[in-house]
């Protein structure tokens, strides 16, 4: 059941991208499996098919790339893991779990709640502040810079160059040469610090990476894909709580006056509205769905954000909900590309919403200067002025 005629998603089309659930919703009880003849992909939006999806990386590998607009016949020549299936993932996981401890992510907690102190106090009665630009997108650059040693005095232009590798073209999206340029100026900064770490190690992550058994590269490639999701992914998590908590007062509310909630709202945002809410995968063989077949070597994209508010799965799924009660969500991934980062990104969220909250119980999202962000698998906001 495909219903390709009857419903259309484009995950380049930013109208639909501003407010994809009823299309979402529509491919879910319409197209389950839906095809894309235009881009030449097929899509599933049902929570069990995108989880079952999740959990059989033999069927749906990774190797091909993960975004759209990259997705290739050939596997991707890369050592990052994200890009990796196993066997030579499940070596480079393991691996890397050495560095990227929970000691080290726990030990962050306090120097969070300093950084929070020193990025809120500019915002005030009458002051201009941005919920996203002064604060939910420098926090966890500054926070993932700490983790993994990058000095002071070049944090900024990290961030910056962050920024730019994700820098969009019209009709490209990110395949195109400012962005090209910036991941070749970061990952040859990444492989300097490296260096310099394995003549003079320290307690911090990529000296970690160092006393590993990995080669310069795939320390570079995992340095590189640490540092750019561990900033993209909370600042996307920020923005949301910024604008779905002016717009359900009463629930920030009660986060205002009880922090014990806050660690499953984090969840319910996460749930709500996915960050990340693409995921492409290669299949490797002809898999069958709804009695359709799709072909081996077909890109397939999970749609984890649909996942999120599937009423198959979650009651009332177009709801949020602090005190949802809930198992499990989709929006860090699932098996063997769960997100490595994920208990930084809940310790992140939860001290930020509840620093913000402790200073400001309520707040105004100006959403007539509120600016949206828009790539094939990020969805939220680069500016939330709120007062």
């Amino acid at each position: 059941m495909t219903a390709t005629e009857s419903v259309y998603w484009d995950p380049f089309d930013t109208v639909i991208d501003a407010d994809p659930y009823d299309i979402w919703r529509r491919l879910r009880d319409e197209a389950p499996l839906y095809r894309n003849e235009q881009y030449n992909f097929w899509a599933l939006s049902r929570y069990a098919d995108v989880e079952s999806a999740h959990r059989d990386p033999a069927s749906f590998c990774s190797s091909h790339g993960t975004v759209l607009e990259i997705m290739t016949p050939d596997a991707i020549p890369t050592g990052m893991m994200i890009f990796q299936d196993p066997p030579e993932h499940t070596r480079l996981r393991t691996m890397v779990s050495r560095a990227f401890t929970p000691r080290r992510v726990s030990a962050l907690e306090m120097h969070i709640r300093d950084l929070c102190d020193e990025l809120l106090a500019p915002w005030c009665d009458g002051a201009d502040f941005d919920f996203v630009a002064d604060f939910g997108a420098v926090l966890p650059s500054m926070v993932i810079c700490e983790l993994m040693g990058v000095p002071a005095s070049d944090r900024k232009w990290v961030k910056e160059t962050i920024d730019t590798t994700f820098h969009l073209e019209p009709g490209v999206g990110m395949i195109n040469d400012v962005s090209f340029a910036a991941q070749i100026e970061l990952d040859s900064y990444l492989s300097k610090l490296l260096e310099e770490r394995t003549a003079a190690p320290g307690d911090d992550l990529l000296s970690g990476l160092t006393e590993c058994d990995l080669t310069l590269r795939e320390s570079a490639d995992f340095a590189n894909l640490l540092i750019s999701a561990g900033t993209e992914t909370v600042a996307r998590l920020l923005g949301w709580a910024a604008v779905v908590l002016d717009e359900y007062a009463d629930q920030r509310a009660e986060l205002a006056g009880d922090a014990t909630l806050l660690p499953n709202a984090v969840e319910e945002l996460l749930r709500y509205e996915a960050p990340s809410p693409v995921q492409g995968r290669w299949s490797t063989r002809t898999v069958e769905f709804y009695g359709t077949e799709v072909p081996a070597g077909s890109k397939v994209l999970l749609l984890t954000g649909s996942a999120g508010r599937d009423e198959r799965e979650y009651q009332d799924a177009d709801r949020f909900d602090i005190h949802r009660r809930f198992n499990q969500h989709v929006s860090f991934g699932f098996g063997i590309h769960f997100c490595l980062g994920a208990a930084l990104a809940r310790l992140e969220g939860r001290v930020a919403l509840e620093e913000a909250l402790r200073r400001h119980p309520a707040w105004e999202v100006d959403r007539e200067r509120a600016v949206r962000l828009h790539t094939s698998t990020v969805r939220g906001w680069s500016a939330v002025p709120v007062s």
